[in-house]
């Protein structure tokens, strides 16, 4: 039927294979909800798709971001394969212009507004950093919004619990007043009893009175019960939707700070305030350097020939070599990028299997498990599946 039904089934064919994050698991919303209850039943299942909807559109961003990092691995593959002359050849290209770069350095020596190591970072990412610092400020704004998000919504829930407790502390002394009332007619009319059989007075319009008295008594008790039934009843609907709205909303924190560490990691700065003034600084610097540059036309002319020896190679993105030129020279500073880059990669099919497993692997279980237990509700709840997925498809 679509893909939410395609996503059901491999989950079928993934079981006892969860992905499973203790930090963020909240189950409490599953104990409370009244599944046949329409509107409750109802209002699981969206969250459940959208749940799933959410999950989906993280996968495609993911995806292509984990292909980037992996054809730059494979670019280092190509590099690492090459026969021995052929490196050797390359390799002598990379030392000309390590040693060219090295000299425009020596004319460069005066006091840095940014370090070496952050010029060539900002130099591989100069495509990147308008988008970067507009994807840092939004998830960092973002971050934001979901930590109020998430202090209201416990507020809201403690109020909700606050209040659940009063009214359950109505309804114990509702039940005390009755076995009071009770208790006070039996009595009253034993008393009652005793004054018309033994000392043979006229308690008729005792009865009376004892009978209207009760019966207002009572009356107002079973009102004050049945008002505190009703309360308890709008208090736990409420914090059956708290709930279902914190876990959604953790799930996407999880997934915004999931993205704010990757984004870290890639620009290697730790805010994107931090971002824009290594972009500003890099920007002056480059003026500076672009100066002396122009009177370097060997270093240009060896460039070049290093990018074609490179697409000769067929290494998808050469431009990235020409200042990366010390891992072609050294091992281990190949090693080492090649290390960062796994480290991203891990980091984004964290990010893509928690999307997949947890978010909608577990979605998708919980409305299996919803259809199994509950199947006289299976085409309505299937029906839902599909105005979903017809919706999801036109945006």
């Amino acid at each position: 039927m679509g893909w939410f039904k395609n996503l059901i089934s491999r989950f079928r064919r993934r079981d006892g294979e969860d992905y499973y994050d203790e930090e963020w698991e909240d189950k409490e919303a599953v104990h409370q909800i009244d599944y046949t209850n329409r509107e409750q039943r109802n209002d699981y299942v969206r969250n459940c798709l959208e749940k799933m909807a959410d999950a989906t559109r993280e996968l495609e961003n993911l995806t292509f971001e984990y292909d980037m990092v992996t054809s730059y691995l494979k670019d280092m593959e190509e590099i690492e394969a090459l026969p021995p002359e052929e490196s050797e050849q390359l390799k002598e290209c990379a030392k000309r212009v390590s040693l060219l770069q090295d000299s425009k350095a020596d004319f460069m020596e005066r006091p840095r507004r940014i370090t070496d190591e952050k010029y060539q970072q900002m130099e591989r990412i100069a495509d990147e950093v308008d988008e970067g610092y507009q994807k840092l400020t939004e998830a960092e704004a973002y971050q934001e919004l979901v930590r109020q998000d998430l202090s209201r919504l416990d507020g809201e829930k403690h109020a909700y619990l606050y209040r659940k407790s009063e009214v359950m502390r109505i309804i114990s002394d509702t039940r005390g007043m009755a076995i009071i009332c009770v208790v006070a007619l039996g009595l009253c009319i034993l008393l009652l009893v005793l004054l018309q059989f033994f000392l043979e007075m006229d308690t008729r319009a005792g009865y009376l009175v004892t009978a209207a008295a009760a019966a207002l008594a009572i009356t107002i008790v079973y009102v004050k019960h049945v008002d505190a039934r009703r309360e308890l009843h709008r208090v736990e609907t409420g914090i059956n939707k708290i709930i279902l709205l914190q876990n959604k909303v953790k799930i996407r924190y999880v997934n915004n700070t999931n993205l704010l560490d990757y984004l870290y990691l890639k620009y290697g700065v730790s805010s994107a305030q931090e971002l824009m003034s290594l972009w500003e600084n890099y920007q002056i610097e480059r003026a500076e350097r672009e100066k002396f540059r122009k009177a370097e036309l060997d270093l240009d002319y060896n460039q070049q020939e290093l990018l074609q020896i490179l697409k000769r190679y067929q290494v998808k993105d050469p431009a990235v070599w020409l200042h990366q030129t010390e891992a072609i020279l050294d091992h281990k500073e190949m090693v080492e990028i090649r290390h960062n880059l796994i480290i991203r990669r891990q980091s984004l099919r964290r990010r893509m299997d928690y999307n997949k497993e947890v978010v909608a692997g577990g979605s998708q279980k919980e409305i299996k498990d919803l259809v199994e237990k509950y199947p006289q509700y299976a085409k309505e709840i299937m029906a839902s599946v599909e105005e979903y997925e017809k919706k999801f498809a036109n945006h």
